[in-house]
């Protein structure tokens, strides 16, 4: 994840991240990030996938 990525999502954390009141929102966005990555890497078997193209049809 490079420093460019967390810096943009720390500026355009949604609602409910805001409402945490993070005293450091780039480690904030930082953190968000790496959590989406880990989940990303894993992703579960069992879960159904879909695209949006899919799933309106």
């Amino acid at each position: 994840m490079t420093d460019d990525l967390a810096a943009s999502r720390a500026r355009h954390l949604l609602p409910e991240e805001l409402a945490v009141s993070s005293d450091d929102p780039e480690a904030q966005a930082e953190a968000l990030l790496a959590e989406s990555e880990r989940r990303t890497e894993r992703r579960d078997p069992a879960i159904e996938r879909r695209t949006s193209a899919e799933a309106a049809g």
